[in-house]
């Protein structure tokens, strides 16, 4: 299945002017990149985040979100948000932020 493209033109419009954005087809979706580190996707119609496992755990205890196990295996610094997470434009801005926050902690990718 297709990812949903009105969302991703909502992630776009809040990482395009961040410094080394950029984004590719990955995971069947498309994920959206800082200086070469992943941060956050869309799989179909829900939102993919690169969070630290630490931060990962603890949005996990937020409404609409699990684990991010595309091989069978959870992905411990990653998780999916369903959309009544973030349809109002403040949640996915929260959501996006935090993702940003950890991948700007990251060293950059050549």
């Amino acid at each position: 299945m297709p990812y949903d493209e009105t969302l991703a033109e909502r992630v776009h419009k809040l990482l395009k002017r961040q410094q080394g954005f950029s984004q590719r087809k990955m995971f069947g979706g498309l994920c959206f990149m800082l200086h070469g580190n992943m941060c956050c996707g869309i799989t179909q119609n829900e939102l993919m985040l690169r969070l630290g496992e630490k931060n990962a755990m603890k949005a996990l205890e937020m409404p609409y979100t699990r684990e991010m196990d595309f091989t069978g295996k959870p992905m411990k610094s990653m998780i999916f948000v369903e959309q009544p997470g973030f349809e109002a434009d403040d949640d996915l801005k929260y959501w996006v932020s935090q993702a940003v926050k950890f991948v700007k902690s990251l060293p950059p990718k050549p």
